[in-house]
């Protein structure tokens, strides 16, 4: 079983390293000691609480029937006639769209601007760090 550190579930979980500890203090996510005094987490608790989180409703939400949204700063955006291409970095994560040029003049993005990127996709490849 894959276990982590405080962390790196953190990084996982997409929240600061302080928010897992009181997590983990409060008993929302289970932890276990090493001998060295590091706390682990065992990956299907962590797998447990980011799905909870995942299902959790968005206050003021629209309900979509897309679920991977990522929440991220726009970082770049080229136009080029009646195209564009948007970039989008939601924590490690970076999104690029092609989406037209109209659409990002009607939703005023720019760098800088907190945008949403929402993913909906019949293929999705799964890899598995070594």
């Amino acid at each position: 079983m894959s276990q982590f550190k405080i962390g790196e579930a953190a990084h996982l979980l997409g929240v600061s390293t302080d928010t897992v500890r009181r997590w983990v203090d409060g008993g929302r996510l289970p932890a276990h000691r090493t001998d060295g005094g590091h706390r682990l987490i065992d990956g299907t608790d962590l797998a447990r609480l980011a799905q909870e989180r995942a299902e959790a409703p968005e206050e003021g939400g629209t309900a979509l029937s897309a679920r991977n949204r990522f929440t991220g700063l726009v970082t770049r955006v080229l136009v080029d006639g009646v195209m564009a291409q948007v970039e989008v970095q939601a924590g490690p994560h970076r999104i690029v769209s092609l989406i037209s040029a109209e659409a990002v003049n009607d939703l005023g993005l720019e760098p800088g601007v907190l945008a949403v990127a929402v993913v909906k996709a019949t293929n999705v490849v799964v890899e598995r760090p070594r």
